[in-house]
């Protein structure tokens, strides 16, 4: 038996081309970032949402949340979680990666751990990073400058 089937789901079109979408991605995108995506509009929108809740169930897939609560989605192909921080002005995404990405992953294993060890099961985490990035901080000095009101004299 394949591994979607082992998990429960049937491979159809439209699971494949949502797929194809999301291994596409570099970064995790909206609900309807991949419905737009979809070369051919091979579902419907109410499909991508019910697929990427089965993808989300089996963990083919991770959710993310943005600064203003929208989900995001991207492929967890592998074990080791990766780390994004979102632009809160230009909704950019960037991945943390280096020595803070393997000390974040450290601290969180501990954390596991230890709610292993107190009896949890299925211990699941999200981790969310959102800032002004500083290009968007350099785009907002002019603009911010022009629009403050001018010091009056006495």
């Amino acid at each position: 038996m394949r591994p979607a089937q082992a998990a429960g789901l049937r491979i159809t079109q439209p699971r494949i081309a949502i797929l194809s979408v999301l291994l596409e991605q570099v970064h995790p995108v909206s609900i309807e970032a991949i419905f737009h995506g979809l070369e051919t509009k091979s579902c419907d929108l109410v499909t991508v949402y019910r697929c990427l809740a089965a993808f989300e169930e089996v963990g083919l897939v991770r959710r993310s949340f943005s600064h203003n609560g929208t989900s995001l989605y991207a492929m967890a192909l592998s074990g080791e979680g990766r780390f994004h921080v979102l632009c809160k002005e230009t909704q950019q995404v960037e991945e943390i990666d280096g020595a803070p990405a393997d000390q974040l992953r450290a601290a969180i294993k501990r954390v596991q751990e230890s709610l292993v060890a107190r009896g949890y099961k299925d211990v699941a985490y999200s981790v969310e990073f959102f800032g002004v990035s500083q290009q968007a901080t350099a785009k907002l000095a002019p603009i911010a400058k022009a629009t403050a009101p001018a010091l009056q004299t006495v």
